[in-house]
C-alpha cells in the first residue's frame, strides 16, 4: 500500500485533530535531522576507529544514545533517503536504486536484469516534512537531496526543479536537487540554488552557516531542520591542512578520506553549538545517521556500497533528545532508516494513523526506556546493479541474531550468525537449513506483501 497524499490527507486531519486536542501550545520538541552521505559503520571516532578525530559526533552519542545496530534502508542512496522521508520502504516505493543509476548495464556474463525502479520522489507520496509543516512547524532542508532525478517536461517545462524539496513540504532549501554528489566541495560548487559568497569556502562549512541562519531565523517556532550532508560522498576533498594533518599518522591509507570527514565533524559541532547558543538545546531531538555504507573499507564489516552484506546497509545511528534520552546509552536493538518516520512525528505529537501505511516502527517508547522494541525482522531489497556493477541483485532479512541474504541469478542463500560472526564469513545455511526455510519464507512474504519488483532473466 503506498502513502499517498488523498489517503494521508484524512490521516493527517484525524492527527491534527488529537494534537489540537492536546493543545498547539504543547512543548513541542525542534527536530533536527541529520545525515551523512557514504559514511561507513567504522567513520568515527566513538564507533571504534582510533585514526579518526570526530569530537563533536562522539560528544553528541555520549549525550543521548547510540545503535551499534542501525541500519540504512538500502545499500545506495536514494532509495534511503525516499524510506526517511514517507517511512515506507524501497521495495515498496519501487525506489530500490540510487538515481539515475545503471538501467540499461547487464555486467558481462550475467544471466539478469535490473528491476525496473523509480528515480524520484512523486508529489503524489506525503512527506515527513509535510505532515510537521501541516502541524505548525517551519521546514528548512539543507544539502543533498537526490530524490527529483526526472528527465521529462511537461507544458510548464522540465520536472525536476518542481520534485526538489521545496514542493516537498519544506519552506527553505538549500542546495537540494537531483545531484548526487558536489562538482566540488570548494566554491564555485556549481549546485543549483547555493548562491555564490566567496571563492574557495568549504561546503560544509557554508552548509552550517546555512542551517545557523535557518535556526536564528525560525527560533521563536518549532523547526524540523533536516541537514543531509553531501560529505562524505566523492569527490574526496577536504581542507590541505586536514589533509596534512592524517597523512602523519600511521596506518592512514586514505588521509583525504580521514581529513574528510573530520571537516564534517566539525561543521556539525558548529550546528549543534548554536543550538546552546539560542538556548534550543533542552527541546531539540537530534538525530545523525548515514544513508549508506562506505565507498571505502568497512572493516570489520564485509563489503562496502551497493551490497546487502553489513559492510553496505550498516551505518552509524545515534539519537539526543535531553530529559527524554538517558546519556551514555548504548543498544544492540535493530533499528533502520523507515524508522524515522513514526518516531518523528510521534515524538512531534502528530497522530498520523496506525494503519499499516508506514514499514517503520516508532522508537520513542524505547528511545524514552518505557519499554523495549519488539519487532522481529528487518527487511531489505536490492534487485539492480550499483554504480560500480560488481553487486549481486538480492533481498535480505535480519531476525534476531541471523540475516539470510537471497540472490537471484542462481536462488542460492547465504545464512550469517552476526552475533558470532560480523565479518560475514561462515555461511551456515546448509548447517541450518530450518533457520534457513523459516527466513527464506519470511522474506518472500514480505517481497510479495510489498508487491516488490524483481530482476528478470535475460533472453540469450
Amino acid at each position: 500500500m503506498h502513502i499517498i497524499k488523498h489517503l494521508q490527507s484524512a490521516l493527517c486531519f484525524a492527527g491534527l485533530i488529537l494534537f489540537t486536542a492536546i493543545g498547539m501550545t504543547a512543548d513541542r520538541p525542534n527536530i533536527v535531522l541529520i545525515m551523512a552521505d557514504d559514511l561507513g559503520w567504522m567513520d568515527l571516532h566513538c564507533q571504534g576507529n582510533e585514526l579518526l578525530d570526530t569530537p563533536h559526533l562522539d560528544q553528541l552519542a555520549s549525550e543521548g544514545i547510540r545503535f551499534t545496530d542501525g541500519y540504512a534502508a538500502a545499500p545506495v542512496c536514494t532509495p534511503t533517503r525516499a524510506a526517511i522521508m514517507t517511512g515506507v520502504s524501497p521495495a515498496r516505493l519501487h525506489i530500490t536504486n540510487h538515481a539515475p543509476g545503471n538501467p540499461n548495464h547487464i555486467p558481462k556474463n550475467s544471466n539478469l536484469r535490473g528491476a525496473e525502479w523509480t528515480t524520484h520522489l512523486g508529489l503524489e507520496y506525503k512527506t515527513l516534512a509535510e505532515y510537521l509543516k501541516e502541524a505548525g512547524y517551519a521546514t528548512g532542508f539543507v544539502g543533498k537531496w537526490h530524490l527529483s532525478h526526472h528527465k521529462g517536461k511537461d507544458a510548464e517545462g522540465p520536472l525536476e526543479p518542481r520534485l526538489r524539496p521545496q514542493f516537498q513540504g519544506f519552506d527553505m532549501n538549500i542546495g537540494g536537487c537531483s545531484y548526487g554528489g558536489p562538482p566540488s566541495y570548494f566554491e564555485p560548487y556549481r549546485i543549483p540554488n547555493i548562491s555564490p559568497r566567496k571563492e574557495g569556502d568549504y561546503l560544509p562549512e557554508r552548509l552550517a552557516d546555512e542551517c545557523i541562519s535557518f535556526m536564528d531565523q525560525k527560533r521563536d517556532d518549532p523547526f524540523f531542520l533536516c541537514w543531509w550532508n553531501y560529505s562524505v560522498h566523492y569527490p574526496i576533498q577536504a581542507p590541505e591542512h586536514l589533509i596534512e594533518k592524517y597523512k602523519q599518522k600511521e596506518g592512514a591509507k586514505r588521509p583525504d578520506y580521514l581529513a574528510m570527514i573530520e571537516g564534517m565533524d566539525t561543521a556539525i559541532g558548529r550546528v549543534l553549538k548554536h543550538l546552546d547558543t539560542i538556548g534550543a538545546r533542552s527541546n531539540t531531538l537530534v538525530v545523525f545517521t548515514s544513508d549508506n555504507g562506505s565507498l571505502f573499507e568497512n572493516n570489520p564489516l564485509r563489503s562496502n556500497k551497493g551490497y546487502l552484506y553489513e559492510g553496505g546497509i550498516r551505518v552509524p545511528w545515534m539519537v539526543r533528545w535531553p530529559g527524554k534520552i538517558k546519556p551514555n546509552t548504548l543498544s544492540d536493538t535493530p533499528v533502520i532508516s523507515t524508522d524515522l518516520f513514526p518516531t518523528l512525528l510521534e515524538a512531534a505529537g502528530i497522530d498520523y494513523g496506525q494503519n499499516g501505511i508506514t514499514d517503520g516502527v516508532s522508537l520513542v517508547s524505547m528511545l524514552q526506556g518505557e519499554r523495549p522494541l519488539t519487532r522481529k525482522e528487518l527487511f531489505f531489497h536490492y534487485p539492480n546493479y550499483a554504480f560500480h556493477k560488481n553487486n549481486r541483485l538480492g533481498s535480505a532479512v535480519r531476525s534476531g541474531d541471523f540475516k539470510l541474504i537471497q540472490y537471484y541469478d542462481d536462488d542460492s542463500i547465504e545464512l550469517y550468525n552476526l552475533k558470532e560472526d560480523m565479518e560475514e564469513k561462515h555461511d551456515l545455511s546448509l548447517s541450518l537449513k530450518s533457520k534457513s526455510e523459516a527466513l527464506q519464507n519470511s522474506l518472500n512474504q514480505w517481497l510479495k506483501q510489498t508487491n516488490a519488483r524483481m530482476p528478470s532473466r535475460v533472453q540469450q
